[in-house]
Parts: C-alpha cells; sequence; structure tokens
C-alpha cells in the first residue's frame, strides 16, 4: 500500500501533503479556467511537491517547462506578479560559463529578462537576453518541456487505477503538440509553439544556437495553448497582442473598482493584494463575475465560498454578488439526485470540469453536497437587494430564492424539528457538509464523532437570516402574507435554538446537535457564526466575545476554529485549531453587530499584523493555530491556498464591520454606527462608492473612541450620517 492509498483510508478527499513545498518562492497566475504554478525562476520543475504545472479546467496540460543557458541554470535576481496577477517578470542572469573562444563568459554579463502572461487558456512567454559585455557570447538556450495530463485530483492525492491514452507528440520546426486522449471521450491538447524557429527541436526539448553582441538584445517567444476538443486550437497570437488584450482588460476593472487609501502605506498593501487577489480568482461567466475559491486545489466555482466572499465584498463591489447569484440560480438543483446529493432547490457546491468529474470517478463535476450554500444564497440575495435597490435583477431570481426556502423546508428540516441537518446521499461524497468539511471536525466533548444527521450552530443562523431576508424581499415584491410568515418561522427558530444549543458550562453554543439531538458540547468558532447571522441572543452574545477573548482561542494573530484543551484540538489541524481569516472576518462582524467592536477590532488587528509576515501581505486560505511568539510571525500551513477568495476579500469585511457601515441603496443612505478604526490608521479614504446610481467619496478619521465622516464629493442623492 502506497502513501496516498494510505492517506484515503482516512478521508477520501484529503489534500495529500507528503512533503514539505521545495520552494516557498512560488508564483501563482490564474485567467479565466486556467491557473498556473511555477518556481521564482518561472519554470516548472518535475521534482520536489510535484504540484507546479499549467491547468486548465482542473487537468495540468504543462507538467514541465525549464529553461538553460549553455546547459546551466540562470543565476535568479528577481521577481514580481504584475497586473491582475496573471503576468509574471522574472530577472536573472548568466553563471560563470564556458565561452566560445575558450575563455570563460564571467557571470552577470548576459541580462535575462523573462515574462509570461496567462491569458485565455494560453500562456504567452516573453524571453529577452541583453548582452553587457564587451566580447561576442555564443550561448546555447534550451528549453525543456512536457505535459502529463494529471487530473487535479490526482495532483491533490487521488489514485487512479486506469487512464487515458497519451498520443505521440506532434513536432513540426516550430511547434509542439502532446495529445491525450481521455477516458471521458475528450481530447486534450498541450500546444508549444516557438518564435523565433528553434535551430533544433524534438518531444521534449527546443534549442537556439545564439551569438550575441555586446550591447545587443535578442528575443525569443514561447507560447503554451491548452487546447480542448477534437480540432479546436485556440488562436495563436503574438505576446504582444496578448499583452495589449490584458492591459485592456485591466483598464476597464480598474475603471470602475472602488479605490481605498489610509494613512498607512501597509494597510493599502494589504487592500491592494487583496483587490488584485481578487481580480485574479474572479472568472467572467456568462451569468456575471464569479469568483473561484482559491488556488491551486479549488480554481472553480463553489456555492458556498462565493457566497461569502461575495458578502464579504457586497458594501465595496456589489456587481460580484449578482453575478455569484445568477450563476448558483441558474445551476440550482431541479431533482433528486442522490449520486450527487442533489435536491431541489439545493445550491451548488462544486462544479468541476475535468477527466475524473465528467467520468463519475468523483462526485463534483456538479455536486450539490453542503448544508450552508442554500440559506445562504438567499441571504445574500436580500443583502444585495438592499445594497442596490435592483428590483428588476430580484424578480429574475425570487422563484429561485423560493425553490431555496422550499428546500430549507422539505429537504433541509430531514426530520421537522425546525432544525436544517445534513447528511450525505451520495456514497462518494463529503461526509461533513459544512464550512468545516474535514471528516473530523464535528465531534463530541470526550472526541467521539457526531453520528449523522447532524445538524450545525452556524447553519441554523443562516437559515434564520435568510428567513428574515426574504421576508424583507417578499414585501419589496408586493407578498406580505409569505412575509409574515418568514417572521413567524425565524422568531420559532431563534427561540428554539437557544434552547437547544446554548450551553451554559461552554459559555457558547454547542457546535452542532448529533442524529440523536445530543449537542456537541465543543468550544468552536461556529457560535461566531451565530452573531454574525444575528440569531444569539444579546445576553449570549456578550458571553461568547469573552470566551473568544480567551487564550483558548486567541492566538494573538486570530481566533482558533477549536478551542486550545477541547478534544481534537490540533492547532495544525485544517479545521480543529487552525486559524482561518475569513472565519475571522465572520466573527469580527458578528460582534460589530451586537455592538461589541472592541472585540471587532481586536480581530482585525492580529489579521492586520498576520498579514505583515505572508508574501505580499497575502492572507492564505489558512494559518496554523499555535500562540504567538516574541520575534515569530504566525506558522503557515503546508497546503493552504494562496490566494483564497474568501481570505482575500477578509481586510474589506473587516474594516467594514469595525466602521459600522450600512450601505442601502433602497432607502438611498450610507450609516455609520459607532464607527472606529483601528490603532494602526488615522485616516481612511474611500473613493467611488456606488450607490443608487450615483457615488460618494468618503474622509474617515480616527479620534481616541470615534471616527469622524467627511464627504468629500456626492453625486445623486444619497444621505450620509452618523450614530453614535
Amino acid at each position: 500500500m502506497d502513501m496516498k492509498e494510505q492517506i484515503q483510508i482516512g478521508d477520501r478527499w484529503y489534500i495529500a501533503a507528503t512533503e514539505a513545498r521545495v520552494d516557498e518562492s512560488q508564483h501563482t497566475l490564474k485567467s479565466g479556467d486556467t491557473f498556473a504554478l511555477f518556481d521564482r525562476f518561472g519554470d516548472v520543475r518535475t521534482w520536489g511537491s510535484g504540484e507546479q504545472g499549467i491547468y486548465h479546467e482542473d487537468t495540468r496540460f504543462l507538467s514541465q517547462w525549464e529553461l538553460t543557458i549553455n546547459n546551466a541554470r540562470p543565476m535568479f535576481l528577481g521577481a514580481n506578479v504584475k497586473e491582475r496577477n496573471n503576468l509574471l517578470v522574472v530577472e536573472m542572469m548568466n553563471p560563470d560559463l564556458p565561452g566560445h573562444d575558450g575563455l570563460p563568459l564571467p557571470k552577470g554579463e548576459v541580462h535575462i529578462f523573462r515574462a509570461k502572461l496567462l491569458l485565455n487558456g494560453a500562456c504567452y512567454e516573453h524571453l529577452r537576453l541583453t548582452h553587457y559585455g564587451d566580447r561576442t557570447a555564443r550561448l546555447k538556450l534550451q528549453l525543456r518541456f512536457g505535459g502529463d495530463f494529471a487530473d487535479l485530483f490526482e495532483v491533490r492525492g487521488a489514485v487512479r487505477k486506469v487512464h487515458g491514452e497519451q498520443g505521440e507528440a506532434q513536432v513540426t520546426a516550430a511547434e509542439v503538440d502532446f495529445p491525450y486522449f481521455g477516458l471521458d471521450g475528450q481530447t486534450r491538447t498541450c500546444r508549444i509553439a516557438f518564435t523565433p524557429t528553434p535551430d533544433t527541436i524534438d518531444s521534449r526539448v527546443a534549442t537556439f544556437d545564439l551569438t550575441v553582441q555586446p550591447h545587443e538584445e535578442c528575443h525569443l517567444y514561447a507560447s503554451v495553448f491548452c487546447d480542448v476538443g477534437d480540432g479546436r486550437r485556440q488562436q495563436q497570437m503574438h505576446y504582444d497582442t496578448a499583452y495589449a488584450i490584458n492591459s485592456g482588460t485591466m483598464a476597464r476593472h480598474q475603471a470602475c473598482a472602488l479605490k481605498v487609501r489610509s494613512s498607512n502605506p501597509l494597510v493599502d498593501h494589504w487592500f491592494s493584494r487583496s483587490g488584485a487577489d481578487l481580480a485574479m480568482l474572479t472568472t467572467e461567466l456568462p451569468t456575471g463575475p464569479f469568483p473561484y475559491a482559491g488556488v491551486p486545489w479549488y480554481s472553480t466555482t463553489f456555492g458556498r465560498d462565493s457566497l461569502i466572499t461575495a458578502r464579504e465584498m457586497l458594501w465595496a463591489d456589489p456587481r460580484m454578488a449578482r453575478g455569484v447569484l445568477a450563476h448558483l440560480a441558474a445551476t440550482q438543483a431541479t431533482a433528486e439526485e442522490p449520486a450527487h446529493d442533489a435536491e431541489p432547490g439545493k445550491i451548488l457546491h462544486e462544479a468541476r470540469k475535468c477527466e475524473m468529474a465528467r467520468t463519475g470517478e468523483v462526485p463534483f463535476q456538479r455536486y450539490y453536497g453542503t448544508v450552508d450554500a442554500t440559506p445562504l444564497f438567499v441571504a445574500l440575495a436580500g443583502a444585495y437587494y438592499r445594497r442596490t435597490g435592483d428590483l428588476e435583477f430580484l424578480r429574475e431570481i425570487w422563484p429561485h430564492v423560493t425553490a431555496a426556502l422550499n428546500w430549507i423546508d422539505q429537504y433541509g428540516d430531514r426530520d421537522g424539528d425546525g432544525f436544517v441537518e445534513y447528511g450525505r446521499r451520495s456514497l462518494d461524497g463529503l461526509a461533513q457538509q459544512g464550512w468545516k468539511d474535514s471528516h473530523d471536525s464535528i465531534f463530541h466533548a470526550d472526541g467521539r464523532m457526531a453520528e449523522a444527521p447532524i445538524a450545525l450552530c452556524e447553519v441554523q443562523g443562516y437559515v434564520y437570516e435568510a428567513q428574515l431576508e426574504a421576508a424583507d424581499l417578499a414585501v419589496a415584491l408586493g407578498e406580505p402574507d409569505r412575509a409574515l410568515s418568514l417572521r413567524e418561522r425565524a422568531a420559532r427558530l431563534q427561540e428554539n435554538f437557544q434552547r437547544a444549543f446554548w450551553c451554559e458550562d461552554l459559555g457558547m453554543y454547542a457546535i452542532a446537535l448529533d442524529r440523536h439531538k445530543q449537542p456537541c458540547r465543543i468550544a468552536a468558532s461556529n457560535a461566531g457564526h451565530a452573531l454574525w447571522s444575528g440569531i444569539a441572543s444579546a445576553e449570549h452574545a456578550e458571553r461568547i466575545a469573552r470566551r473568544f477573548e480567551g487564550a483558548d482561542f486567541e492566538t494573538g494573530w486570530g481566533i482558533r476554529t477549536v478551542a486550545s484543551g477541547q478534544a481534537r484540538y490540533n492547532p495544525m489541524a485544517y479545521h480543529n485549531g487552525s486559524v482561518w481569516p475569513h472565519d475571522n472576518a465572520i466573527i469580527a462582524a458578528g460582534l460589530a453587530r451586537y455592538g461589541l467592536v472592541e472585540g471587532a477590532l481586536r480581530v482585525l488587528d492580529g489579521m492586520y499584523e498576520a498579514s505583515l509576515h505572508f508574501d505580499e501581505h497575502r492572507l492564505p486560505e489558512l494559518f496554523c493555530g499555535f500562540p504567538r511568539r516574541e520575534g515569530d510571525g504566525p506558522t503557515l500551513y503546508p497546503v493552504a491556498c494562496s490566494p483564497q477568495a474568501w481570505s482575500a476579500a477578509a481586510v474589506f469585511s473587516l474594516f467594514h464591520s469595525c466602521l459600522g457601515m450600512d450601505v442601502d441603496a433602497v432607502n438611498c443612505r450610507i450609516v455609520f454606527k459607532a464607527p472606529r478604526l483601528p490603532r494602526s490608521v488615522d485616516w481612511l479614504e474611500v473613493r467611488g462608492l456606488q450607490l443608487a446610481g450615483g457615488s460618494v467619496d468618503l474622509m474617515l478619521k480616527r479620534y481616541d473612541r470615534s471616527v469622524g465622516v467627511e464627504v468629500l464629493a456626492k453625486s445623486g442623492h444619497v444621505d450620509v450620517s452618523v450614530q453614535v
């Protein structure tokens, strides 16, 4: 039994981490359904953690891409990811090399500029060599390449017994095509083209014999195309053309983007990096912009992740919420399909286009095994309407909202006790179907795993909020009787929730109820989501806030998913003691909702200080939950996605919560309720906040216990006020 097979005994969908990443300076690019992982040189190497490559629709097309000069690797100078995170620029120089006349070519005489642009299923590369020496340099530049067409689930650790057939490489003077004939009947081709024509080329390497004069430049271009389908070939274009198209797209994005600036350049960089990551992860689908969950493992549509990301970003960019709602409405389940955990009205969890999904080897081609996406969908619909006043779009998706509400009643509440539970129907589906979806995340105080059906703490809150939001939507659409019924049901749910979930000895809500309606008495961050949704009582909210301040929860960088001292606590576990930025953003929003702004500020401070220790201020999917140590930063989690959409959006949510900002287009107003700024920010400027057909520019200044709000510019009829 090999290592991967042993891992899968514990959890089939576990992401295998058999070794640490060799090069932590790995660079990530993404464009649409294509993403790439390169090392710091811009190469794809076949050794190490084995995850590097160019991926398209969850399949790795390019698995090797290595540049050498005179059979040696260039010396690294620096690298930077630019634009919308789909352009990588690497600078290198030659090492000491033997020269053509028997004299060595000293290191640093040839500068190597390397730019790699990902665009529309292709990677365009520009190599520029500049010779700064005083003698002619004769160089042999080689690019070694290969494609393995590994399914993303294989790269993650899944074992396949049978594969498709990799065809013989087709080699011409300036192009190599690698075809793969999948078990799903799909032909996938990795096509590599070079300009100018290489001096020699075969199925593994292209060689350029270069003679470069002093102070001369030499330009080479290589393109990698990910073609899907028989006879389907993407349009080939020059690097400069691809660059111009990308620049135009970026300019259009920046023209309509909210701009945030502060007194602290490090906070500005956090906002800037997060905004760029969200732009990269957001894919333009036929239904509108949709944030893919994260790279590398979750670069696809995820219901829960996109809904929470859109909610975090709603005040700043409601277009994302519209795109998410439209796509999830279009993919909403309409029939019972147990193999995919689908039921009428249920909202999508995950969709994949890879071979293993298309053949049914994994159930994720279109998979619905999540209990929380459906109420989150309804709640986002209500929040989006309040933020935009977009009644026309609301009418379009109202049948999908009502179908989701029907799912909550008919399928979500399996036993009629008023709580929404989950239990998988698919043999290969996820065992745990909340946001903490690792197999060992829901358990009792003695460590026993909870038996399904399981009613999660946070899901009851999501349902409560969904019912209240849907009631407001019903009023807007002229259905007052439905609104009254929804509000009455929400009130009953809140009352029953307090009785069934509150654990006096824990000072917080149980993480879940098991199939016997016994509470899982675990102190976990899930209770913070009950604050976010508003289902918690005010008294309980204050108790929970005090718990989160304790050393068993608070690491100094953020709040743990599970408090130390609890059964199964492990600061290195995926869900049982780690720190998740989006989880902390939700907790902070919940604290602020109940007027506990000091607690929200502590969370913001911790996330900000953690961001300083990650490359480019990029908060990863999660990090380990070890307590803060003097002089050390947070401890990385080895296979965390970075960037991750809901982590990138966390900074927008955290500041929104601490400012107590309510952007209400229905009533044409922006209200700040007891606003506060963290000690790291003296002032915050927000420009281009769109509302009700107009826009507002604001200056927010921090004082000891308050924030002053100044309107710098305004168009349209928007009222701005502060409630102390």
